[in-house]
């Protein structure tokens, strides 16, 4: 019995690796291949064309810049906004705080579709839609949950007893904060700052109702990709959207793992 569930999971571990690793390694080998024809278990040939091709057009070479910019602008925005919010949940007991605690993270609780046809209703009415502003401003839809709720939690679990003491030295509270409390408070801080670049640079339904046809990002052009472009070009675009994903990850896996991420949503 024993030996027939060790051989069952490790089946059914192979299959989860199939599963994960399965689309992956087809898009790494496609980016890669000069063609495939059916019914061969390989590529007929190897090339580095179609990454060349990506960069070269001008169109692809724009969204990758666009996507960029909107994120750093995003994760910027969310920082000078978020953050003294998140400093004053964390640490302040105040009428209406956890209302508002729920509210933020309500944005992220329903599906965003109806949302972001309310908001470019508004935004015609605005001038807002084709924007840069108009844009960003639909990311942080994504990032203020992230950039208030971990945040606080990482406030929150910097211990008082520290800051009396920096206090007892001599600190004034400029210096305190600087010092003791945002050096403490970091990792997390790092993790909401990961999280809101990913949910800003992978927006895509917002981004293509507000920003089309005007702003065209990363995942807004996947759709284009799919119809226009031959296969290669859309594996190679593909992997350039992934590879932001997983080196921030692997970044701050330690903190992550560490439960900085899962802390954020467990205060009180």
């Amino acid at each position: 019995m024993a030996v027939a569930v060790r051989v069952l999971g490790g089946i059914a571990l192979v299959l989860l690796g199939v599963f994960i690793i399965g689309p992956l390694a087809w898009l790494a080998v496609r980016a890669f291949a000069t063609g495939w024809t059916y019914p061969n278990l390989l590529p007929d040939g190897w090339t580095l064309h179609w990454f060349g091709q990506v960069f070269a057009d001008p169109l692809l070479f724009s969204s990758i810049q666009l996507s960029l910019a909107f994120a750093f602008t995003t994760i910027a925005v969310s920082a000078v906004i978020c953050l003294p919010a998140a400093y004053a949940f964390a640490r302040f007991d105040f009428p209406g705080r956890r209302f508002f605690l729920i509210g933020l993270f309500a944005t992220n609780a329903f599906p965003k579709t109806g949302l972001f046809v309310s908001i470019a209703a508004l935004f015609y009415a605005l001038g807002l839609m084709s924007t840069f502003t108009g844009i960003v401003i639909v990311h942080l839809l994504g990032t203020v949950v992230f950039m208030t709720w971990i945040p606080a939690a990482a406030f929150a679990a910097v211990p008082r007893s520290l800051e009396e003491a920096a206090r007892d030295a001599g600190a004034g509270p400029i210096r305190v904060f600087t010092s003791v409390t945002l050096p403490m408070a970091l990792p997390g801080i790092l993790v909401a700052l990961v999280m809101s670049f990913l949910a800003s640079f992978d927006e895509a339904q917002g981004t293509y109702l507000v920003g089309a046809p005007v702003y065209y990002t990363m995942p807004t052009e996947m759709y284009s990709l799919v119809l226009n472009y031959p296969r290669q070009v859309a594996a190679v675009f593909s992997i350039l959207l992934s590879i932001p994903s997983v080196a921030l990850l692997l970044l701050v896996r330690r903190h992550v793992m560490g439960g900085q991420l899962a802390e954020g949503f467990q205060i009180r």
